[in-house]
């Protein structure tokens, strides 16, 4: 087989996978060799659906000794296999970035022969791109479940980042989707990485010539919608593999359903965009916002809402900590007001050091005044000018969601790539 026919086969194979962001790596290049994966040097391109296209994404081969229930390349479908060897990879990827087609290369793979081997030539695609061809750019690499220890180390010095798919919120539906794999076998890479990466940080600060080890740190993707859990289990193992696995990113995924059988959801059944596009804000809100998981949903509250964004949810489920004074408090109470985010918290800091910020103030400063107004009072003065019920109030920031929400509430199908 030619290698532009395995190529639209293994590219095809790979657009099911999200979790393959560039950024977070600081890789210079020597003034010797090809590319750049500094952070000034990376170009991103992104898809309306939030996903990164700057990358060359491919599968090094579809052909799977597994058999996982939600995949399109398992064992037991009937489709055209294909295998790049590490050669064809490492040309490929050189090529496309002397074109200036790509900033880099985010490879994973099907499990072929076993995860060891599937692993070590994966693993010889980022030295042959590094040694050979003096590739200084951007390597996000997947972990393959099963791989022996000694190959994550060694990917984890080839690359900028490595992810290691926990693909379902529970062990109870990675038994039931993806038999052939396990806990142990996603956790213990994840925590050999995580433990790695800060290990070498701190090596760094004593000596730079300490070796690099996966600088972009890692990253992991959940399928949302193939399973029954509750978006209070997803954040709640998202928090945790943030607080114990030094994680970057946690990627959600909407099933898009392109399988029958037994546990699986209807082939035309609509991917959950919405409930994807939420999780990702309730996400932003662990990351950036202070909040906690417990915060933001609860027994009592499993599901993010679909009208309304996580923290206007949580506002108004605690409407009695407002309205907040905005010359009065401090930067973590700004953080929870509706319509203003962690750039516009900081300008009002810095403003309220010269002066008492004023209402025509607001919209210089990049609040988002239709939805914080209701949250607010400005020197004892409320801007909504008129309190409203529970009832109205809800109206009111249904209306005041983002236009990307609006549109996924509109029409949930699947967006283009381009």
């Amino acid at each position: 087989m030619k290698t532009s026919e395995k190529l639209i086969i293994l590219a095809g194979a790979a657009k099911y996978d999200a979790s393959c962001s560039s950024s977070g790596s600081n890789r210079n290049s020597d003034g010797d060799g090809t590319g750049n994966a500094a952070e000034s040097g990376i170009c991103h391109s992104w898809s309306a659906d939030g996903r990164c296209i700057s990358l060359l994404k491919i599968l090094m081969s579809n052909d799977c000794l597994f058999d996982c229930r939600y995949c399109l390349s398992r064992r037991s479908n009937s489709q055209e296999r294909a295998t790049f060897t590490s050669e064809e990879i490492a040309s490929l990827t050189i090529n496309f970035y002397l074109r200036n087609y790509i900033e880099g290369l985010f490879l994973s793979s099907a499990v072929y022969a076993s995860p060891d081997k599937t692993m070590a030539d994966m693993i010889e695609v980022c030295r042959l791109l590094r040694h050979k061809h003096a590739f200084n750019g951007y390597i996000h690499l997947k972990i393959i479940p099963g791989a022996a220890a000694d190959l994550v180390q060694q990917a984890g010095f080839l690359a900028d980042r490595l992810s290691v798919n926990i693909e379902f919120p529970s062990e109870a539906s990675l038994k039931r989707l993806a038999p052939q794999k396990s806990k142990m076998s996603i956790l213990a890479p994840m925590k050999q990485i995580g433990d790695n990466f800060t290990g070498f940080q701190l090596e760094r600060k004593k000596s730079r010539n300490s070796p690099v080890f996966c600088p972009g740190g890692q990253s992991t993707q959940m399928i949302i919608g193939a399973s029954g859990e509750s978006d209070f289990q997803i954040l709640n193992l998202t928090e945790s593999l943030y607080n114990k696995m030094s994680l970057k990113r946690v990627y959600y995924s909407a099933y898009i359903a392109v399988n029958e059988g037994l546990y699986l959801p209807a082939l035309t059944t609509a991917p959950p965009l919405l409930r994807e596009h939420r999780l990702y804000q309730a996400d932003w809100l662990l990351r950036f916002y202070k909040f906690q998981a417990h915060e933001i949903l609860s027994p009592a509250f499993p599901n993010l809402d679909d009208r309304l964004d996580p923290k206007a949810a949580w506002a108004l489920r605690n409407f009695d900590l407002f309205p907040i004074d905005i010359n009065r408090a401090s930067y973590e109470e700004l953080l929870r007001i509706p319509g203003v985010g962690i750039l516009s918290a900081r300008r009002i800091i810095k403003t309220r050091r010269v002066a008492a910020i004023r209402e025509q103030d607001l919209k210089k400063i990049g609040l988002v005044l239709k939805r914080a107004k209701y949250f607010i009072t400005i020197n004892g003065k409320y801007p909504a000018r008129s309190s409203l019920s529970h009832h109205q109030l809800v109206d009111a920031m249904c209306r005041a969601e983002s236009p990307a929400a609006r549109k996924l509430l509109q029409n949930s199908r699947q967006l283009r790539l381009f």
